[in-house]
């Protein structure tokens, strides 16, 4: 199922710069960046869970916020792009 995961971390103190790095990398480990703070999660129901908890333990849910936008299995239809950093399809060749 294809997820968007969106967050907004305060960056006013150490702290806060430091779970922005964290949430990044988590992100980064488990989808694909479209945007500076936004992510394209590819994954079974399983991982996605697995994902989002870990990403809810590492946010300050008084000062930081994440979202998740549920577009499915058939999302292809669902998300249009234009615009630089041209799209990509996470069920496509992969050249290492």
């Amino acid at each position: 199922m294809m997820v968007i995961i969106s967050y907004d971390v305060s960056t006013s103190d150490a702290d806060g710069r430091k779970r922005l790095r964290k949430v990044a990398k988590e992100c980064r480990n488990h989808a694909q960046r479209v945007q500076n703070s936004v992510f394209e999660a590819d994954l079974d129901y399983s991982s996605f869970m697995k994902l989002k908890s870990r990403l809810l333990e590492l946010i300050d849910q008084k000062h930081d916020s994440i979202r998740f936008y549920y577009l499915g299995n058939n999302w292809e239809h669902r998300v249009e792009h234009f615009g630089v950093k041209e799209g990509y399809n996470p069920e496509g060749v992969i050249i290492i």
